[in-house]
């Protein structure tokens, strides 16, 4: 490879990873918005009952119902970004994110159409899980594709990086809405804001987007005519296996939905007597999500030289524990307790499993079927997590007693099951691009890859002094 065409490689990896940084960021900025207004906001406005458990267990039942329609999202955008290539599924997925959450800061409340204001919200809400399928597969795969020899790990978790950005920027905008704004007029129309301002997600991240060129992966098998045309049948048929094991480690979201969703509604909901005032709680996620991204970059490189197998298993098992102690801090009222357990769990330990998923689950699978098999995969196990909040507000609704270990307990046994599953998985990082998704190839010697790791970062090094 000629020094230009390092380069020109070098730049493609860079440009791939700031574009699927800055659309996760967007996207998930589309869905977290939707998940904070459902735990403050919409019990009040769309559910309203006389009984605040019926209310609350109905306004968070809407955000597990984006997730239902993932895995449909999953098989219909998998199957067009192993077909059409990762660059079109991205734009698709942007486009319809940005409309279908603006619309929902259109619709009218239960006191003005009745029924009809609910039965608008969960289409939208399914329109944005339906979107959202393919936006973490075709991303993860995109910048996958496109990163240097054996930086897979660090490149490819920006990804995720993005979708913290986005959680951070949507609580951001909640934010000072909640604090200035009058109760009165928040609940009537400042909760719009954040979603009409997802017209400028749309233009923002089309003109990302279309600057990025396919992968060379994507586009060698297209040129040499192996872009299958059932992809999903091909995934089911030789990586059903490896499907299941993605399935059981994505039901890691659980971490996410006890720290965001069920800990803002038990904190804030009057029902359940916490009495945490919602823009107080809202620092607790954003605090943890900043520390995350500046973890998220130093374990996925972390990864490119350990493996990416220990990180998700330690990630796993540690913030399923923490999930006890973060509850607990909320049930005795002690602010400055959760936010250092929102840090330690969601922040830190998290990451472990956070950061690596990008890389590792695209890792498991051929290009031919990349972007299928992992949509398919990731969304059918974080849609199992996404019933949880209506469970949990079920299971310990407001009045019961032990919320903490009921819920930890819960929390602690899922992430058991991801651990497991990660254990039974091969390890990928030492293996070549074109071995990807084959269960009998070799990895690369431990010295053979970190020389090969080196060679390759000095010739980018000194493509880019040159150029």
């Amino acid at each position: 490879m000629t020094g230009a065409q390092t380069a020109h490689h070098a730049g493609q990896s860079k440009k791939a990873a700031a574009s699927g940084w800055i659309g996760s960021a967007l996207e998930y900025y589309d869905f977290f918005i939707y998940a904070t207004a459902a735990s403050l906001i919409f019990p009040q406005i769309f559910f309203p009952s006389d009984n605040p458990t019926v209310a609350i267990v109905a306004s968070l039942a809407t955000y597990g119902v984006g997730y239902v329609a993932r895995p449909i999202g999953a098989f219909v955008l998998g199957h067009w970004g192993d077909t059409h290539g990762r660059k079109t599924v991205l734009i698709v997925c942007m486009f319809l994110m940005g409309i279908s959450t603006m619309l929902v800061g259109l619709l009218p409340t239960y006191q003005q159409v009745g029924m009809l204001a609910p039965v608008l919200l969960v289409i939208l809400r399914l329109i944005q899980g339906f979107a959202v399928a393919g936006e973490i597969s075709g991303a993860s795969s995109m910048i996958l594709e496109h990163a240097p020899f054996g930086r897979r790990g660090f490149y490819a978790s920006f990804t995720l990086q993005g979708v913290q950005a986005g959680q951070i920027l949507a609580a951001a905008v909640f934010l000072p809405l909640a604090h200035y704004m009058p109760t009165e007029a928040f609940n009537s129309w400042g909760w719009r804001i954040p979603f009409l301002l997802s017209f400028f997600v749309i233009v923002a991240g089309y003109i990302i987007r279309r600057e990025v060129d396919e992968t060379p992966a994507f586009a060698e098998e297209n040129k040499q005519g192996n872009v299958p045309k059932a992809p999903i049948i091909q995934a089911f048929k030789l990586n059903w296996q490896d499907m299941l094991r993605v399935v059981c480690m994505a039901l890691m979201n659980v971490i996410p939905v006890v720290a965001t969703i069920f800990g803002a509604a038990y904190a804030v909901q009057p029902a359940y007597g916490i009495g945490f005032s919602k823009d107080v709680y809202l620092w607790i996620p954003v605090l943890g999500n900043m520390l995350a991204v500046f973890v998220i970059p130093f374990v996925g490189n972390l990864s490119d030289k350990v493996g990416r197998k220990p990180p998700i298993i330690v990630g796993a098992l540690l913030s399923g524990l923490l999930a006890f102690g973060y509850l607990y801090a909320i049930s005795i009222k002690n602010v400055p307790l959760a936010i250092f357990m929102s840090l330690l769990m969601w922040g830190v330990v998290y990451q472990g499993y956070n950061a690596i998923f990008p890389s590792f689950y695209p890792e498991l699978f051929p290009t031919r079927t990349r972007v299928s098999a992992m949509a398919i995969s990731q969304n059918v196990g974080t849609t199992i997590t996404a019933l949880l909040p209506a469970l949990f507000a079920t299971v310990a609704p407001p009045g019961s007693t032990s919320i903490p270990l009921t819920v930890g307990a819960i929390a602690f046994g899922i992430t058991v099951i991801s651990a497991v599953a990660a254990i039974s998985a091969r390890e990928t990082f030492r293996l070549n691009i074109d071995d990807l998704g084959n269960p009998d190839a070799v990895p690369m010697a431990k010295a053979d890859y970190e020389r090969k790791r080196a060679e390759v970062a000095g010739n980018v090094g000194v493509a880019h002094a040159r150029a």
